[in-house]
């Protein structure tokens, strides 16, 4: 049986052997062959797929969520319109996160500006605000 060994996939995906076994035991990759000394021997293609594991981890697509790409990617005649839903469902979330960033910045802004830094801890009003809630910079 002819294929490539782990080894070699790792140094071609970047990945370590680690996290090709990690892929391989959730499913995101077949089964490999084995030798007759009982190595893994992968399919070229391998490869390729790694890389669009990788992508789709770069995106913010958890392995569940690339498991089911990967499984739309193989059916023939799959709907488009399936990887579209997923993909605008991980946009809703990413603007969700985002517009919690944004109230996070402001708040953190606010606080950053009740203090001057300089003072006692017991005046400072941004220990207040963690206590009890208010920033009530007039405190000194």
């Amino acid at each position: 049986m002819s294929g490539i060994k782990i080894g070699e996939v790792a140094r071609r995906s970047g990945l370590t052997v680690e996290a090709i076994r990690y892929y391989e035991q959730r499913g995101l990759l077949p089964e490999p062959g084995r030798s007759a000394s009982g190595y893994r021997l992968y399919a070229p293609a391998v490869v390729e797929r790694l890389a669009f594991i990788g992508r789709a981890k770069g995106l913010g697509f958890s392995l569940q969520e690339i498991g089911e790409l990967l499984d739309l990617q193989l059916q023939p005649g799959a709907d488009r319109g399936t990887v579209k839903e997923l993909v605008e469902e991980k946009l809703a979330l990413v603007r969700s996160k985002i517009a919690e960033l944004q109230q996070l910045d402001a708040v953190l802004g606010r606080l950053s500006e009740s203090c001057d830094g300089h003072g006692s801890v017991e005046a400072c009003p941004i220990i207040h605000f963690l206590q009890d809630g208010s920033c009530d910079s007039g405190r000194d």
